[in-house]
């Protein structure tokens, strides 16, 4: 080996680094692209290409990897990638995703890959091959979402997932699927089609119907016919199999003040306390509730809240359920509550203490 031989390789290796780093300033430019272009600079030996190959590994390290090396699947579910591309998904990819996790899972839960769902579902796509329901994931990671800017495909396919996977009839999903931007779109049909079909059957259920239902949709001929069917909002207050609060949580944190009405009326109990839906967690007095900060959607309405709860049997002279030793009246003068004048109100002062503080001197009238 000569030492000119040596020579040429150090000088390139050496020109291959001053490249690389000045890249460091270059905003407009990659360090993999430079390292690269640098690359014609060592091509006349193998092992200077050796060199060039380990410096662009090991600036390239853990980067995400171009879309060009990407399968189709992978390609359709990356926003790196640009907009999904209709046809472009090939069947063997489907068949075998190099994903973390299931094809219409990830495709379902955010919105900007429910392009790619009506190809996944005609070239087999399968909900069975989910460890839950997509929609389930779509639910719990958000709760209403913008169903509006979906096509017509999107929702075609949203609909088939709720109506052909059996696991979609979930406490959640039914939330989603009464939300506002759910009825303006149509899919809140699919609550009367599981209706129709026996799949929300009392006793069938891991929650309550009646709870699941979003506040908006409680004073509907669906309710009624769910309520008609032997569904009841006692039933509603236990546990269920999902992550968005029960129907009259919700109610409470609206300030819907229709529904918390349809709940008082079925279960006058509530004023005062909200049973605990797991084991571990407490009885819980919605008084209480309302003046937590951030419990309320609208803050603006506590006041209107506690004084509809206290108009409706709620009692601030009640026990917190979480320290006996204070009332809920008491809790609100110890968190400084701009609202501890409504639910302790001082007492009303002596009768003659009133006349006496009040009176003024008379004054004689003109004399005509």
């Amino acid at each position: 080996m000569s030492a000119s031989w040596l020579f040429s390789v150090a000088r390139r290796v050496a020109l291959v680094g001053a490249v690389v780093g000045a890249s460091a300033g270059l905003g407009g430019c990659t360090t993999t692209g430079l390292v690269l272009g640098v690359a014609g600079i060592a091509t006349d030996t193998s092992v200077t290409w050796e060199v060039v190959k380990h410096v662009h590994g090991r600036l390239t390290e853990g980067d995400d990897p171009p879309c060009q090396r990407l399968d189709s699947v992978q390609r359709a579910l990356n926003v790196r990638c640009g907009p999904f591309v209709p046809g472009s998904v090939k069947p063997q990819d489907l068949r075998n995703a190099h994903l973390q996790g299931c094809v219409l899972a990830v495709a379902t839960r955010e919105p900007r890959f429910w392009a790619a769902l009506p190809e996944f579902i005609e070239k087999g796509a399968s909900p069975e091959a989910c460890e839950r329901s997509p929609l389930v994931e779509l639910a719990q990671a958000n709760a209403c979402p913008d169903f509006a800017a979906a096509s017509a495909g999107e929702l075609r396919a949203l609909r088939w997932l709720a109506e052909a996977d059996s696991r979609a009839v979930q406490h959640d999903v039914m939330r989603m699927l009464g939300c506002p931007n759910a009825r303006l779109a149509g899919l809140d049909s699919v609550l009367a089609t599981w209706l129709a079909q026996g799949a929300l059957e009392p006793g069938a259920l891991g929650f309550g119907a009646l709870g699941a239902l979003h506040p908006d949709l409680l004073a509907t001929p669906l309710a009624r016919t769910l309520e008609a069917r032997g569904h009841t909002a006692q039933a509603a207050l236990g546990g269920h199999d999902g992550q968005l609060p029960g129907g009259f949580e919700l109610a409470l944190r609206e300030s819907h003040w229709a529904a918390i009405d349809w709940w008082l009326a079925r279960a006058p109990e509530l004023a005062n306390r909200v049973p605990a839906t797991q084991s571990r967690q407490l009885a819980w007095a919605p008084l209480e509730r309302a003046l937590r900060p951030g419990f309320l959607a609208h803050p603006e309405t506590q006041r209107d809240l506690v004084a509809f709860l206290m108009a409706r049997g709620a009692d601030p002279s009640r026990k917190l359920f979480y320290d006996a030793s204070r009332s809920i009246a008491q809790h609100a003068r110890a968190i400084d509550s701009p609202l501890t004048a409504l639910l302790d109100p001082p007492p009303p002062a002596p009768l003659g203490t009133t006349l006496a503080a009040t009176s003024e001197p008379v004054r004689a009238g003109p004399r005509w």
